[in-house]
């Protein structure tokens, strides 16, 4: 009797207390049906829609990348744009001068025969239209010190006007 019941105790120990996962939420969260009129999950549905998910997900990614991508370009034609006009300023800056440049002031640029450039208060109109050298273009300096063409320096910089308002929408006036 004794080693009827020591079996019985082995056979109890062997046998596995859980034999799969029981889900233990509502119904309608199931992941296999619960009832016997509910319908049938087939391999097929559920393979179309993890493929319909990653064709989401693959989209999705996609056109976000794009976007960076299209960012990217524009940064990099900005970098461009950024280095071309310091490679302007800096041959403007080498450029002979006989005076004191002031920001502020427009100041005409001429080359002379053998390629030197120069700086000249003097425009080809004060030479009566026949400077003494070839003229390239007239210039303001700016206080940060960096030029604008001259035929530039009357359009009117809105980013001032931009910002305040972006202030005054949010509530940040100045």
């Amino acid at each position: 009797m004794a080693d009827e019941q020591n079996s019985n105790t082995q056979t109890d120990q062997q046998e596995p207390e859980d034999k799969g996962e029981i889900h233990e939420g509502p119904d309608s969260t199931s992941p296999y049906p619960v009832e016997r009129g509910a319908p049938a999950f087939s391999l097929v549905n559920t393979a179309q829609e993890i493929a319909k998910a990653d064709e989401m997900v693959n989209t999705r990614v996609s056109g976000k990348l794009k976007v960076i991508a299209d960012q990217i370009k524009a940064l990099q034609a900005e970098a461009e744009e950024i280095m071309a006009s310091a490679e302007q300023d800096m041959e403007l800056h080498t450029a002979k001068c006989n005076f004191q440049r002031q920001p502020g002031k427009t100041y005409h640029l001429y080359e002379k025969e053998d390629s030197s450039l120069y700086f000249s208060m003097l425009s080809p109109d004060d030479w009566n239209g026949t400077p003494p050298d070839t003229f390239r273009g007239s210039y303001r300096l700016e206080p940060d010190y960096s030029w604008t063409p001259a035929e530039k320096a009357d359009e009117p910089d809105d980013t001032q006007a931009l910002v305040q308002q972006l202030l005054e929408s949010r509530g940040l006036e100045k």
